[in-house]
């Protein structure tokens, strides 16, 4: 048994290298519990052997520095004095979830810590389990929808595939449309009663096959069941059913399906090749139900394989740095004035491998900040050769990621490829897309502008495709707006794009801002942007 503090309280150990989210887990539990601190594995371990009778939990990240989470638990369940004590992994990556609980983790909180409540509801239970209370079998099912919880899903889906009679199962992943925004709109208390009544619809489901299912996480729900062909009754029953609750919200799903589940392959990665037909449907409206299929197969395989080599092509120089013209039309007579740097990948054997495949892919795997420093360089030696070929320098626009601006040391990798290549701020603009300025805007927004305190020239990229305002434009740092190339291809056909065009132009220059157009392919595009740059 735990031994309580002096007042009462028991103590739990927060193991987390991030500052804000230590902080953040720790006032959320310091109301019911005495918290203690540890930035990685070697000094929590330090802290639990100092405290071993007093400490009643352990929360730990995964990736730290100096010992992981992993090594953690490793140690934990390997010392006597220590074992005895359960152990919460805290993580927002699903793969790490199978290895922490065959290492000995007994739960997961998922990141960001959204939910106080619910975490300090699954931190007493899980503590008073370890104590011998008797509530295994509340455990067994989330607190909320009364489906499994999701490490007594895996525990029994596995003796049900196990068990089965050799009849066809599907993994199915349920994941509910725009539930964040219902949430935040509705209050949690009636987000609570969607996540009940879709968990409701699949106990109905499962009412009438063989299966079982969880609540993964927050929005996410898991059914092993009996084959379907066709899961759109399902998509439309849990719309029907949200519908009862309120009429005037859109309600609407997602549905992944692997069919045919196989023993060849744990069943959490058979849930995860479900998720991603699940998320191949985010931006098709027209659909709600996809199954993995072998396109999805390869794609995965395609990922795979460039996520693999991107290393060794950025080694082999297999990147390759192309330079798009800008033109100063303000003038009788268009006169080059800048570039931008665009970025193909030739592949040896796949050859020229479009940016619309790798650049997303990389965004998501934060592999970005590789191929941008990689540009950079790149396009400044270009810009340095041409300066000390023919004596003139052409500036280039390159690409900063939202990734990028959250790197400390940014401004001094800029600083120094400028010093390296004997350029000036005029000679490098940063090209930042207009999302960066929204999206944590508060951070984002002032790493911007110190880019901009120090010397650099800000282009904002794809002006218009988000949901910036004209009047946001005051108040962000910015020099150049670039037109998203949506408006250009409309400007002879919409009097409404002419005018909002018009208007950006005119707005631009009281802030002292350049407007460049994207994508002008026709002869009237081109006279429209001349009349509205000379009237601008």
């Amino acid at each position: 048994m735990a031994v309580r503090t002096e007042n009462n309280r028991r103590t739990v150990l927060v193991v987390e290298d991030e500052f804000v989210n230590s902080q953040l887990l720790g006032f959320i539990l310091s109301e019911e519990y005495n918290v203690l601190y540890a930035e990685d594995g070697r000094k929590a371990l330090d802290v639990l052997k100092e405290n071993a009778r007093s400490i009643s939990m352990v929360l730990t990240d995964i990736k730290m520095p100096v010992m992981d989470g992993f090594e953690l638990i490793k140690a934990i369940r390997s010392d006597k004095s220590l074992r005895r004590i359960p152990i919460m992994v805290l993580t927002s990556e699903s793969a790490y979830e199978e290895k922490s609980l065959d290492l000995g983790a007994i739960d997961f909180l998922t990141k960001p810590y959204d939910m106080p409540s619910i975490i300090k509801a699954r931190v007493k239970r899980i503590i008073e389990l370890s104590e011998g209370r008797k509530i295994i079998r509340a455990t067994e099912k989330d607190y909320l929808t009364g489906l499994y919880a999701r490490e007594f899903f895996f525990e029994y889906a596995s003796r049900l595939e196990t068990a089965g009679n050799g009849g066809r199962m599907d993994a199915v992943v349920i994941d509910l449309d725009r539930f964040n925004v219902i949430n935040s709109l509705y209050g949690r208390s009636f987000g609570n009663s969607v996540l009940k009544a879709v968990a409701t619809s699949l106990l109905q489901l499962l009412g009438e096959s063989n299966g079982i299912a969880c609540r993964f996480e927050n929005d996410i729900f898991y059914v092993l069941c009996d084959h379907h062909d066709s899961y759109d009754s399902l998509a439309e029953k849990i719309c029907s059913d949200l519908r009862s609750l309120s009429t005037s919200i859109r309600f609407s799903v997602r549905i992944g399906v692997l069919p045919d589940v196989s023993r060849v392959t744990s069943l959490l990665q058979q849930f995860e090749t479900a998720r991603t037909a699940c998320n191949s449907i985010k931006s098709d409206r027209l659909r709600s139900v996809a199954f993995y299929s072998d396109e999805m197969h390869k794609k995965e395989l395609l990922e795979e394989r460039l996520l693999n080599e991107m290393q060794k092509a950025l080694d082999e120089n297999q990147f390759v740095v192309w330079f798009q013209p800008k033109l100063d039309i303000r003038e009788d007579k268009p006169v080059l004035c800048s570039s931008e740097a665009l970025v193909r990948w030739r592949h040896p054997e796949l050859g020229m491998v479009s940016p619309g495949v790798f650049i997303p892919l990389f965004e998501r795997n934060a592999l970005i900040s590789k191929l941008d420093r990689y540009v950079w360089n790149q396009a400044a030696r270009q810009v340095a050769r041409c300066k000390a070929k023919y004596g003139v320098s052409v500036p280039v626009s390159v690409n900063v990621s939202r990734i990028d601006l959250f790197d400390p040391d940014l401004k001094q990798t800029m600083l120094g490829i400028l010093e390296e290549n004997g350029l000036e701020f005029r000679d490098f603009l940063l090209e930042v897309t207009e999302s960066a300025y929204s999206d944590d805007g508060e951070h984002l927004v002032g790493a911007i502008k110190d880019m901009r305190d120090t010397g650099f020239r800000i282009e904002m990229d794809d002006f218009g495709a988000g949901y910036s305002s004209l009047n946001s434009l005051s108040e962000m740092p910015v020099d150049i707006i670039k037109l998203d190339m949506s408006f250009t291809r409309k400007i002879h056909e919409s009097k409404t794009t002419l005018r909002v065009v018009e208007l950006i132009v005119e707005l631009a220059k009281s802030l002292g801002a350049l407007v460049v157009a994207e994508g002008v392919e026709t002869e009237t595009q081109y006279r429209l942007l001349i009349l509205k740059a000379s009237s601008g």
